[in-house]
């Protein structure tokens, strides 16, 4: 069966509908700019939209558009009822979702509700004065007993924030300090009071009552705190690690709960809802996305993506261990089971390219871009493909701290730098998982600035564009673009890869990913080579076809051992006669 380009999943009633839909990321900022100002926005999203038509996805998810001063690129929202100029406007904003929705597929916006912009108007009355009915909707603590305010360690907890640096800042006018986990200039919302969370439950019924097809929740997990705000356990930098304070809280369940009674109640299988919830176990996972809960569809997990952190954290990386990988997918495939649901990810606008992380974007930049793409899919979750990832985009050759643009990679150069580390090396470890790799503009063309501006880029196009763009890959078969779009077809019309059981092979073979999925009369072989030497396993293929592969014709097996060449996939069915 061949899918036309209309023919998408989302168009169904099955209230689980996204267990078959395939989701696509768009960092509006770096993907297509229609006005020549060097910003991506909307109408130039919308542009593009047969890109992603071709490609066959179900589903795209938005990060945030809403008005903001920028600190974090976005992600420290001003207004949440209207559109930033630098994207347009709520008009620009109508026209992509009719358009969206017109081509078959759904739209999910950015909730970003664990924090606000400093600027935003219920902080601006928080912080005005003590006594300023608003003042409870964040978090608000004197200096500590015994200090004075702005004294060295006077905040009222020693937590570090993710951004590097106290996650206190003190506001001069009340004498007070307000919390922000991450940017100072993201003050957190306290969602002990019940009126920021029916403010933002509000907000919430107001976009989807505009048509917009449901919501990634941003660090979602975080807005539970432990109201008696301990200290955290002192690292390496002398402040405290809070994470089990505010991770995971007392009440996550609860606010969880009542969002889905306040938003979606009575509109179940219309939206999908996706937690984005760092340190969550899959325990708890399980309980996020049970359906009989009522919480979340499925959640974003981050176990797999710090393998390669070393004791230094995700700025000292270490090299991934194919094995270490295997361990942890597949503990999530299994415990997750038949009551929970994964998001499967590589790669996202918080996360190095994948190719280049995990892959070779050098010698096998393609077999290993296709390859880890086929491992990834297969499995039992929901893939999410970031901008960029479906052609093989790969980190940039960043030359200098100036050249960068994110605010954790600079704090942390900054800090690093000042702490008597090698510029260079930081340097080296901020090119390699810094998150301005997965920024750069998609690279649409070998054009001028890739086709993504007329103007001067935001952040610099990564010179490989001249070779490595979508135009050259839509008419070529054996493209990672074309290897994208089978992959998404198998999604949508074998029923195995959305409910086949997950069954994983060879899980301590350094190499070779492998594993079988189960549903009724089909089983699916996922075979896959992530390393860049030829290899041979015992794995019996004879009952099988061969039905998707990146690399040459089939090679013969013998006595039931199969060899792979470098970073070669292969995917095989068979079906037991009825």
């Amino acid at each position: 069966m061949s899918l036309t380009q209309t023919d998408h999943v989302t168009t169904g009633t099955d209230p689980h509908w996204w267990r078959s839909a395939v989701v696509y990321q768009i960092y509006p900022r770096s993907f297509a700019d229609s006005n020549g100002d060097g910003i991506g926005d909307l109408p130039g999203i919308r542009s593009r939209l047969d890109h992603l038509q071709r490609l066959g996805v179900d589903v795209i998810w938005l990060s945030p558009i809403y008005r903001s001063p920028h600190a974090d690129n976005g992600y420290d929202i001003s207004d949440y009822h209207d559109i930033d100029p630098v994207f347009g406007t709520l008009a620009d904003f109508d026209d992509l979702l009719a358009e969206i929705h017109r081509r078959g597929m759904k739209l999910v916006m950015d909730l970003v509700v664990n924090h606000t912009s400093d600027e935003h108007p219920w902080f601006r009355e928080s912080r005005s004065s003590k006594d300023n009915p608003k003042r409870d909707w964040y978090w608000w603590r004197p200096a500590r007993d015994g200090l004075a305010p702005g004294d060295p360690g006077a905040e009222p907890t020693n937590w570090e924030s993710f951004f590097s640096g106290p996650a206190w800042t003190l506001d001069p006018a009340t004498g007070e300090y307000y919390l922000h986990l991450f940017d100072r200039r993201q003050p957190d919302l306290n969602w002990e009071n019940p009126d920021v969370r029916h403010a933002v439950y509000a907000m919430m019924r107001w976009w989807l009552d505009r048509g917009v097809d449901g919501f990634r929740m941003d660090v979602i997990n975080l807005i539970s705190k432990d109201t008696a705000l301990p200290d955290g356990v002192p690292g390496a930098s002398g402040l405290g690690n809070g994470f089990p304070h505010y991770a995971n809280g007392p009440r996550i369940h609860e606010f969880m709960q009542e969002m889905h009674r306040e938003v979606f109640a009575g509109r179940e299988g219309q939206y999908l809802t996706v937690g984005e919830m760092p340190g969550v176990t899959w325990e708890d996972a399980v309980l996020f996305t049970d359906p009989a809960r009522h919480e979340l569809d499925m959640v974003f997990q981050f176990e797999h993506v710090n393998l390669d952190h070393g004791p230094g954290g995700k700025f000292d990386p270490l090299p991934l261990r194919v094995s270490d990988l295997k361990a942890s997918l597949g503990r999530w495939q299994r415990e997750l089971g038949s009551t929970g649901w994964n998001s499967l990810y590589l790669g996202n606008h918080d996360q190095p390219r994948s190719v280049s992380r995990f892959g070779d974007d050098g010698a096998h930049w393609r077999e290993s871009a296709t390859a880890l793409a086929t491992v990834l899919h297969l499995h039992r979750g929901t893939p999410y493909v970031y901008q960029g990832e479906e052609i093989g985009m790969t980190n940039a050759p960043f030359a200098a701290v100036e050249d960068l643009r994110d605010v954790e990679s600079l704090n942390h150069y900054r800090g690093a730098v000042a702490a008597g580390q090698d510029p260079e090396q930081v340097m080296a470890a901020v090119r390699h998982i810094g998150r301005d790799n997965a920024r750069t503009p998609v690279q649409w063309d070998d054009g001028p600035q890739a086709g993504f501006t007329t103007g001067d880029p935001w952040i610099a196009v990564n010179p490989n564009h001249a070779w490595l763009n979508a135009a050259a890959q839509y008419d070529s078969p054996g493209s990672i673009f074309s290897h994208y779009r089978r992959l998404i077809e198998l999604r949508h019309t074998l029923p195995v890869v959305a409910h086949g059981d997950f069954e994983m092979l060879l899980p301590d073979h350094p190499a070779v990913y492998a594993y079988r999925r189960r549903h009724e009369d089909t089983t699916l072989l996922v075979v896959a080579n992530l390393a860049g030497e030829r290899t041979e396993i015992d794995l019996d293929v004879g009952r099988y076809d061969l039905l998707l592969s990146n690399g040459g014709p089939d090679a013969p097996t013998t006595a039931g051992r199969l060899a792979l060449a470098p970073w070669e996939a292969r995917v095989y069915v068979a079906t037991t006669p009825g």
